[in-house]
């Protein structure tokens, strides 16, 4: 049975190639209505569906549509659309430590740019997040006050409380500084 089997299969891998072939040779890989890939050297494409970007996303850039100014879906009150926006980067180095980001926060702030604020409070958390814990304890919250001030000001920054946005934010320096310590 099982060397009939093994003897089927051989068969087939033998067979189906010649099937495929046309009268000019073999058949395309691709259907006709579909182009064929681009050589892997090639920059990927703006748009594919099979790599999951969108039109106005060049892959691997970190320049993405939609783009936006204002601070957007960090809750449900202020979300409006079910893609976030590319928000703008804070004025600062790629290596900004969580106090460089949030006084970068508080510039955009003052300056009334919410979109750059909510970078800036999203990157400073993101970077007040990486710590390491014991195996095991890797889904435990963060217990670091400067982390639950910035996410009460990023929910202040949904409400459009930019008074109360700035003083949590100025409570979160301090703390992020003594982090760094």
């Amino acid at each position: 049975m099982r060397s009939s089997l093994l003897s089927a299969v051989f068969a087939v891998c033998l067979i189906a190639p010649a099937a495929a072939q046309t009268q000019g040779g073999y058949a395309p890989a691709y259907p006709p209505n579909r182009p064929a890939p681009p050589p892997p050297s090639a920059p990927p494409p703006a748009y594919s569906d099979t790599n999951g970007g969108r039109p106005g996303n060049v892959v691997g850039t970190g320049m993405s549509l939609p783009r936006g100014t204002r601070a957007s879906n960090i809750d449900q009150d202020n979300t409006r659309s079910l893609i976030a926006p590319n928000l703008p980067s804070p004025t600062v180095g790629p290596d900004a430590s969580p106090a460089q980001l949030l006084r970068a926060a508080q510039n955009s702030l003052s300056a009334g740019r919410t979109g750059e604020t909510q970078q800036a409070l999203e990157m400073a958390q993101t970077r007040l997040l990486d710590r390491s814990v014991a195996q095991g304890q890797t889904l435990a919250q963060s217990r670091n006050p400067a982390v639950a001030q910035i996410s009460q000001a990023l929910r202040a920054l949904a409400a459009g409380d930019r008074a109360q946005t700035m003083q949590l934010i100025q409570a979160a320096i301090p703390e992020a500084q003594a982090m760094a310590r």
